[in-house]
């Protein structure tokens, strides 16, 4: 086969090239063209397999941060690779060691336009962390605020451009000419990883996403994060709140002693389906390492390089999802899956069906509180992998958060139970949500939208009359009933008419939503959501009139 590399990168290409032959004849995939080993019931496989899984994690550090990092987004693909990787993948942690205080130096200078003697009373030249992209020091403004101030390691960012176009020539050359590259589409896979990973080397997007993470999470008293330091920031330094505490990950019984771990698991769950199903943004990488305990017994969220965002459709898509798995409506939760997901070249409609029904049909009956929310979700993303559906980078995402936040809460408390926390939110959640979609700017784009139908409805109304009146309307049937086609036609132009009322509900309460009373519901103005509610009965005594009536009659 024919493959076009840069000559400049032999030397990264060989790299790459031996880490995939030295592993290839393992199982990394699931049902691939690499399985000839036989995985256990309980997905934990053989040693052999365990062994070069812990081995293939070794190389990867070995290789650089590019490649580190890269194994931590393949730790949340438990559609793409199988268990025993998953699992080793998933304790994947930056060992690398610390750059000079020199370099530190040269970069806050030249990020911030400032020398570090002159931006901080107090510096700290030993860095309290260090990872592949960057290191943390302690320091002191010169307001006296205690900081942790994010520095990104010198020339890293061209380091991991080189690295991405390495990989990029090799995921082409591997999606043209094998099989499994046809079956996954790696190149794919690593334009999310280019988006992830550059996103996460500038400083100014994380700034952004601890402003925004400290709005949503505003109700949570015990949930902080930290805030950034606008004017000693930018994207190659990070200045913020220094926290006291202890990473969760170093919880030790003595301290549960005097924690209630229940109360901080069952507010961080909670905060993260808000996350998650209300405001469609949260933080992707909530591993024991990065959740802190802090001194005042509060949870802190850090490192906020790697968020997801879904879409309300696919948050909508979600809670269906959750409802029909519930139900135990196997071909329901199949189709609401294909709406997931990306059909490949291998994909198998009949077998997904038949492979998610048979998955559903366990959950027949049960109930939010029997449902592990995080493990199904990453399942159904393997049934839909298997099956030559490439499931959303989001959704597989948010089946690791949900089972990361599982982890949390049974070191904080080892009895936690997170499925009564999402039985007892889930309806608080569903109010959320739905309060949601009657923000302003929905509303204002229903407005939109109903202003055009209005602004048609007449001329629309009065070109039919007016083809009935000259007797000049055409329906193209078969046969006609004139009796029939009078008493339909009333009923279009009564159903017309009730539209039109339901409107003027809808605009009349759009009108009186901003003017305050005290007399509210939900929070909002009490006249409006009266005629919201109005409009709403009305629409629904239309649809019930039409699936009651219109349906299943005279075929």
């Amino acid at each position: 086969m024919l493959i076009t590399l840069n000559p400049e990168k032999l030397k990264r290409y060989k790299n790459i090239v031996m880490l995939l032959l030295r592993h290839k004849n393992e199982q990394i995939f699931r049902k691939s063209e690499f399985d000839n080993i036989e995985i256990s019931e309980d997905g934990s496989g053989s040693t052999e397999i365990k062994k070069d899984a812990e081995k293939l994690c070794e190389e990867l550090q070995e290789m650089g941060p590019t490649f580190i990092k890269l194994g931590q987004l393949l730790s949340t693909r438990p559609d793409l690779l199988s268990r025993p990787y998953i699992d080793s993948l998933s304790r994947l942690q930056d060992k690398v060691t610390a750059f000079s205080f020199k370099d530190v130096e040269k970069t806050i200078t030249e990020a911030l336009g400032v020398r570090i003697s002159k931006a901080f009373n107090e510096f700290d030249e030993k860095p309290i962390a260090a990872a592949s992209l960057g290191q943390v020091h302690r320091a002191v403004l010169r307001t006296g605020k205690e900081v942790a101030v994010k520095v990104q390691r010198p020339d890293i960012r061209n380091t991991v451009i080189e690295d991405l176009d390495a990989l990029k020539d090799i995921t082409e050359a591997f999606d043209k000419h094998t099989e499994i590259g046809r079956k996954y589409l790696f190149e794919d896979l690593l334009e999310e990883f280019r988006k992830s990973i550059l996103l996460e080397l500038d400083y100014l997007n994380e700034a952004q996403n601890l402003i925004r993470l400290t709005e949503i999470v505003k109700d949570y008293k015990d949930i902080i994060v930290p805030q950034p330091v606008t004017d000693y920031t930018s994207s190659k330094v990070l200045t913020m709140d220094y926290i006291h505490g202890m990473k969760v990950s170093k919880f030790s019984p003595i301290a549960r002693l005097d924690t209630d771990g229940h109360k901080l698991s069952t507010e961080l769950l909670e905060a993260y389906l808000d996350q998650v199903l209300i405001h469609g943004f949260f933080h992707a990488d909530p591993h024991p390492g990065n959740v802190f305990l802090t001194h005042d017994k509060k949870l802190a969220l850090i490192d906020l390089g790697m968020t997801a965002r879904i879409t309300p459709s696919m948050r909508d898509l979600l809670l269906k999802l959750l409802l029909v798995i519930s139900e135990g409506n196997g071909d329901e939760a199949a189709k609401i899956s294909l709406r997931l997901g990306t059909p490949l070249a291998n994909f198998n409609e009949d077998h997904l069906r038949k492979d998610i029904g048979y998955y559903v049909s366990r959950y027949y009956n049960a109930s939010l509180e029997d449902i592990q929310v995080g493990r199904v979700v990453a399942e159904l993303a393997k049934i839909s992998a298997n099956n030559g559906l490439r499931p959303s980078a989001d959704l597989t995402m948010l089946g690791k958060t949900l089972l990361n936040l599982d982890e949390i809460g049974k070191i904080l408390e080892p009895e936690f139970n997170p499925n009564e926390v999402i039985r007892k939110h889930v309806n608080a959640v569903m109010q959320k949500h739905m309060l949601k979609n009657f923000s302003p700017g929905n509303i204002f784009s229903s407005l939109l939208e109903m202003n055009e139908l209005i602004k048609k409805l007449p001329s629309r109304i009065n070109k039919l009359l007016y083809l009935l009146s000259n007797n000049k309307l055409k329906i193209k049937i078969d046969a006609i009933d004139e009796l029939r086609l009078t008493r339909d036609l009333q009923k279009i132009a009564n159903r017309i008419t009730f539209g039109a009322i339901v409107g003027a509900f809808i605009i009349g309460a759009a009108l009186m939503m901003r003017v305050r009373t005290e007399f509210t519901i939900f929070g909002y103005p009490g006249i409006a959501m009266i005629l919201f509610i109005l409009a709403g009965i009305c629409g629904g005594a239309i649809m019930i009139n039409i699936l009651k009536y219109d349906e299943g009659k005279e075929k």
